[in-house]
């Protein structure tokens, strides 16, 4: 598939959606009163475990995921608390493979910790600030207590998510802002303007994952498949595996059809995690999907190679995507001079705050941008998916791109799903392959701005 252009659909804020709602409301008057500063005033942190059914990837596996969970008091006695999912696997995996899985959380732990003791009895006017403020403290802080001299920033920004969520809520409160589309500083807003009404549920299979669930889940209404593949091993018993694992899938499910894409065809999602050492590996496994008939139907590769690897990738005949390697908005805007055709974002894995500004680098340059999951619980789901139904659509699709996996992979996603505090709203559910983002959607920006019951009792005080 050739990187085509991406479409802009940017509209004026008095645009009229698709839903015949305005994009956005004139709030020239109310941003002008959310210049003064929120000063916090108290903070507080803690966490729950929550085991996976062992999720593999990046030559590593997860066995459980904290849920981290920040809590911030301003001045005024507002008090809000901010949710994230810790995956030192995913963000960096040379500290995961250096200490135990716990040994690993209680790291990031600690820097998100660290990050509320620094912000503690400060002040600041709107979150994307703050972040900017304490991102490069927390980072070297996590150098040294990691002992890895190139941490990779992502590892932070996953620590940070927490604190920027109930930074972001603290913010609303504070000004009165009562939806999604309010928070949004005016200058992000031009890369979040879009509205859809469904957004594509995408589930994620490991490599070696049999054949039969994944051709269950195309059977389900599930039309976007992504698969993990940069099998452990050596770099030849890799790229094995990974050519195995496609042909399987191809076979068992290349011929469905599906109305969301322009040819008809199931799409596929590679991510190798940035396993494959060399641009010449990249082109070996796409001479098999060729020879195989499946090179078509590739809609993406996302972060094939390693970070340090410059190779320009703009000519291999399929997009590739940054994710991983795209920390903030100068390495986003670095890939795509390297020829990345798209940028992977994800509000639940490096903050909303950074997520606001590579969309809008994104959307400058004419790049689109689709949210991909970390494993987050329910909650984040909601979060991430009002990023991503806001994004313009990819060229070769008609609705919004959500990968989400936790059903998947948690052993209580259900009881997870009840602590949403809109549980069992029509957007929560998929359904053949979708999640319906309709108005209420909309206007109760996803039920993210709403306190959770459940993440509440972890900060009070028990006698």
């Amino acid at each position: 598939m050739k990187r085509r252009d991406f479409v802009n659909k940017t509209v004026a804020a008095t645009a009229i959606s698709t839903l015949g709602m305005p994009l956005h409301i004139d709030l020239s008057a109310k941003e002008k009163t959310m210049q003064r500063k929120i000063k916090i005033n108290k903070v507080n942190s803690n966490f729950e475990r929550e085991a996976l059914h062992p999720y593999r990837f990046g030559g590593g596996a997860v066995t459980q995921l904290w849920q981290s969970a920040a809590w911030l008091q301003s001045d005024s006695g507002v008090s809000k608390i901010g949710l994230g999912t810790q995956s030192p696997l995913w963000s960096d995996g040379s500290v995961a493979r250096a200490h135990s899985e716990n040994g690993a959380n209680a790291l990031m732990f600690a820097m998100s910790e660290r990050a509320l003791q620094i912000i503690k009895g400060s002040s600041f006017t709107n979150p994307v600030e703050l972040l900017d403020e304490i991102l490069t403290e927390v980072h070297a802080y996590g150098k040294k207590i990691t002992g890895e001299a190139d941490l990779r920033k992502t590892f932070a920004l996953n620590s940070l998510v927490c604190v920027d969520n109930a930074a972001w809520l603290l913010y609303a409160s504070e000004n009165n802002i009562k939806t999604f589309d309010e928070m949004i500083p005016e200058e992000y807003r031009p890369g979040l303007s879009h509205r859809h009404e469904k957004v594509a549920s995408i589930p994620s299979f490991s490599v070696g994952t049999d054949v039969k669930k994944i051709k269950l889940a195309a059977d389900e209404g599930y039309f976007i498949m992504k698969l993990k593949t940069g099998s452990k091993g050596t770099q030849t018993d890799m790229l094995a595996q990974d050519i195995e694992f496609l042909s399987n899938v191809h076979k068992a499910i290349g011929h469905y059809e599906t109305p969301h894409t322009k040819d008809g065809k199931i799409p596929y999602y590679i991510d190798p995690n940035g396993r494959y050492e060399s641009k010449e590996t990249l082109l070996r496994f796409l001479d098999h999907a060729k020879k195989i008939g499946a090179f078509d139907q590739i809609a993406v590769i996302e972060e094939p190679l390693t970070e340090n690897n410059e190779s320009y990738v703009g000519d291999v005949g399929v997009t590739i995507a940054a994710d991983e390697s795209a920390h903030t908005v100068q390495d986003a805007i670095n890939r795509m001079d390297q020829g990345y055709g798209t940028i992977v974002v994800k509000a639940i894995a490096k903050t909303l705050s950074m997520t606001m500004k590579i969309v809008q680098a994104c959307h400058e340059r004419k790049v689109p941008c689709f949210s991909a999951d970390l494993t987050v619980n329910p909650i984040l789901v909601d979060w991430n998916k009002s990023v991503a139904a806001r994004l313009a659509p990819l060229p070769m699709m008609d609705i919004g791109l959500l990968e989400t996996n936790g059903h998947q992979y948690y052993k209580n996603w259900a009881k997870q799903e009840a602590y949403h505090p809109r549980a069992g709203a029509e957007w929560t559910k998929t359904e053949n392959g979708v999640f319906k983002v309709g108005k209420s959607f909309y206007e109760e920006s996803a039920g993210i701005l709403l306190p959770s019951p459940h993440y509440e009792e972890l900060f009070k005080v028990k006698t």
